[in-house]
């Protein structure tokens, strides 16, 4: 079954966030991800240098099963922060068949398809989308690329 995770938003300022998060709920953030990290993708836009040092990514364990999520939206990227969009539920899946499942189901009639579900950097399977009602959903399966996206954030 899927971990349910909360998801964060925020326009530029999610490093300060995530440190007065970690006072909070009195944990560690393994780090950051950063979109000056990022691998170069000919189908994407060049990460832009005042957006290089932002956050691509980050997490916080809040007990041995939720977590605390979080990243900068970057217009050069087609994201808008706008409030309405800082928070999404994420699906963490423990298979393909989860994924694809939550995925269609979910994304049935859906307002906005951010990102399709598919294979990323830092994901086997991932998606981002606003769904019929306007509640915003990202599907996650790391797969073998698990390790990787927990060693960097």
């Amino acid at each position: 079954m899927a971990k349910l995770h909360a998801y964060l938003n925020f326009n530029g300022n999610c490093e300060e966030a995530f440190n007065f998060y970690e006072k909070v709920f009195n944990t560690k953030n393994p780090g950051y991800m950063r979109y000056g990290d990022i691998p170069a993708d000919p189908q994407m836009p060049p990460v832009p240098d005042e957006a290089k040092n932002k956050i691509c990514h980050t997490a916080i364990s809040i007990n041995g099963d939720s977590m605390l999520m979080g990243a900068d939206v970057i217009p050069a990227f087609g994201q808008q922060y706008i409030q309405g969009n800082n928070s999404y539920v994420m699906l963490m899946c423990e298979s393909t068949a989860e994924a694809k499942t939550l995925y269609d189901a979910l994304s049935t009639n859906a307002k906005v398809v951010e990102m399709p579900l598919g294979e990323t950097f830092f994901a086997e399977l991932y998606s981002a989308f606003q769904d019929q009602f306007g509640i915003c959903w990202m599907v996650y399966f790391g797969g073998n690329k698990e390790q990787d996206c927990e060693s960097k954030p």
